[in-house]
């Protein structure tokens, strides 16, 4: 292992660190579903205050929907909405299964990911159609969900509660984030954090395991 780091957690985010996203590709979908006037509303989508809401578990699931539908004002039904809503998922590439699968035998892990019921549904659907998984328990020994803790990163808090559940200090753990705000916040209380900024930066970090 190029880096065997000394650390009782190895943590990581869900996208773009494990899961593929498409923004570009979600962009152009919704898009072509909205008349050209809603076009800009479309850039803001992911930074709307009901989202950041739902994120953090403010708002459920048919709320967030509802809300979706008066954005955009548009008659859509729910699994229209999901269906848009999940569109920036890509895939979990099997490399990367197999590389947490071999970090396991050596470190606790866990995930880490500001996240929202609708896409989390749609992840482990993923997992079972493609890596006959039901859910992330078999690979990581903890999952903190930003819409479950009530706290979204990069707030402090949520990297506070975190290592309050992993009994553990910042100077023990190692996080791997694709958001530079992320990683700064991370790196605010003490934790060591690296930003995931292309496909290869895990592998390259850990090199042969």
């Amino acid at each position: 292992m190029k880096n065997a780091p000394d650390a009782d957690f190895l943590i990581f985010d869900l996208g773009n660190v494990i899961i593929d996203l498409d923004y570009p590709g979600a962009f152009d979908l919704i898009k072509s579903q909205v008349p050209v006037a809603h076009h800009s509303k479309v850039d803001s989508f992911y930074v709307t205050d009901f989202h950041k809401a739902y994120e953090k578990g403010e708002i459920d699931s048919p709320t967030f929907r509802d809300a979706v539908r008066g954005y955009f004002e548009q008659a859509w039904d729910d699994p229209k909405v999901d269906e848009l809503w999940n569109s920036i998922l890509g895939k979990i590439p099997q490399k990367r299964i197999e590389l947490i699968s071999k970090l396991k035998e050596n470190y606790r892990l866990a995930v880490l990911s500001n996240t929202n019921a609708i896409h989390i549904d749609a992840v482990y659907q993923m997992l079972k159609s493609d890596h006959h998984m039901d859910r992330f328990e078999p690979l990581f020994d903890r999952i903190f969900y930003s819409h479950e803790m009530g706290l979204a990163k990069p707030s402090t808090e949520i990297y506070q509660k975190m290592l309050a559940e992993l009994g553990t200090t910042a100077d023990r753990v190692i996080f791997f984030d694709d958001l530079e705000a992320n990683v700064r916040g991370a790196a605010s209380i003490g934790i060591n954090a690296i930003q995931v900024t292309g496909p290869n930066v895990i592998f390259d970090f850990f090199g042969d395991v």
